[in-house]
């Protein structure tokens, strides 16, 4: 029985296989160590490999042994304690070689198993079981995307698209077509020569004949050329329509002067990690930023993450240009919509409430899912109390607090969790 390996995607590395084997048989204690690992990095780390280590008796595998019950006669030379027929105590259980931590120096004990988990494989446990909610396709774009699908064979092509056995099969076919009867014909007229050829002499004119007739079936069957250019066949590929939706994440954060540095950077994790997810999981996301003191401005990547710009705390200015960006740019009916806000929920009372009624009246009606997140490790702010209001009227207002930085990965989890079928 012949086995075939496809290593088409490993490269060079022939283990591949095995490593992905033992990535899917101890899934559970990787996902546990990539979880310990979180806490002890970097957010902004996220996306590096990562070593881990799995207890050794995570990956022991069952074995068949002796046993050393019922009752056993053993020979012991130099014994002195004991004569024949005496009978001595089992040992107890316990005694073994075992695999626990050394007590002392001398003793040994087995470290645990580490690896290296490559940055794909890291992210891919990391952002497993997460998903944007809600993601549908609108409409499709203006702009028609295409695929390119294999369509059969064509006659005509570039060099590098030549298939080389559909076109060495179509010569054969031809080449058998065309020289069928006169083939046949050569094997006749031989057969015809050899019986004449011992009936009669060499010179009879019979003889001769057919000796001009087979050289003339042989030149005929070598000028069939072996490919021809009619055999040539080249893989055909056309361009289908590909079902697109469109999807905009919008990132909000309060930068005011309530923020401290240490929410500041909660609030910078927190958007870090959903700018990684987003990166990876969808690649035809746009993502804009938002970032808001008394005034709201729309900034680059690199301003929302590094910029110490600060102040009071307005937090209707930033929904009031979210609102307008989404009108102007992103129209409802031809993008898939997501909002994440993050602020310690500290504003002016008032303010809060209007906070609500552009939610409720403007914004919810326009995104697929709102996710607000708070800030802070005290009591819940105002903000927090009018927007406890809103999942009442939008379904798809989900929000969470966040009270230390070990807060900031499960939250993400709860938020973006894929929902059941």
């Amino acid at each position: 029985m012949a086995h075939l390996i496809d290593r088409r995607l490993q490269g060079k590395n022939k283990s591949a296989g095995n490593r992905e084997r033992f990535l899917r048989r101890y899934k559970g204690q990787i996902k546990d160590a990539v979880a310990r690992a979180i806490k002890g990095r970097s957010i902004k780390d996220i996306e590096k490999g990562e070593k881990v280590s799995i207890p050794v008796k995570d990956i022991n595998e069952p074995t068949f042994g002796h046993a050393h019950g019922g009752v056993w006669e053993v020979v012991r030379p130099g014994n002195k304690e004991y004569q024949k027929g005496d009978q001595i105590q089992r040992p107890k259980g316990g005694a073994g070689a075992g695999k626990g931590k050394a007590g002392n120096s001398e003793e040994t004990s087995e470290d645990d198993f580490a690896f290296e988990l490559t940055r794909e494989e890291f992210m891919n446990y990391f952002f497993e079981d997460l998903e944007l909610p809600n993601l549908i396709k609108t409409q499709l774009k203006s702009i028609t995307e295409f695929k390119q699908q294999r369509a059969g064979y064509t006659v005509s092509g570039t060099p590098s698209n030549i298939h080389v056995l559909r076109s060495l099969r179509g010569a054969l076919g031809r080449r058998i077509a065309v020289g069928g009867k006169s083939r046949k014909r050569l094997r006749e007229a031989e057969e015809e020569l050899a019986q004449l050829m011992q009936t009669t002499f060499e010179d009879d004119h019979r003889i001769l004949a057919l000796r001009k007739e087979i050289h003339q079936l042989r030149t005929r069957l070598h000028a069939i050329p072996f490919l021809d250019p009619i055999d040539l066949r080249y893989s055909n590929r056309i361009k289908v329509p590909k079902p697109s939706s469109q999807a905009v994440m919008f990132c909000v954060m309060d930068v005011s002067g309530s923020m401290d540095q240490a929410k500041k950077d909660a609030a910078k994790r927190f958007f870090i990690l959903l700018y990684l997810f987003l990166e990876r999981a969808y690649e035809k996301i746009e993502v804009v930023f938002i970032r808001h003191h008394t005034q709201a401005t729309e900034v680059t990547e690199d301003e929302f993450f590094n910029s110490r710009e600060s102040g009071g705390t307005v937090v209707s200015s930033a929904l009031v240009l979210l609102d307008k960006v989404i009108q102007e740019r992103y129209a409802s009916s031809d993008w898939n919509v997501y909002v994440a806000q993050a602020s310690d929920g500290d504003n002016w009372d008032n303010d809060s409430v209007t906070c609500r009624e552009l939610l409720i009246n403007k914004i919810m009606p326009m995104v697929q899912y709102y996710a607000y997140v708070e800030i802070t490790d005290g009591e819940p702010q105002n903000l927090w109390h009018e927007y406890t209001q809103i999942p009442d009227h939008c379904p798809h207002f989900a929000m969470q607090k966040i009270e230390s930085p070990a807060d900031i990965y499960p939250v993400f989890r709860e938020l973006f969790k894929k929902q059941p079928k």
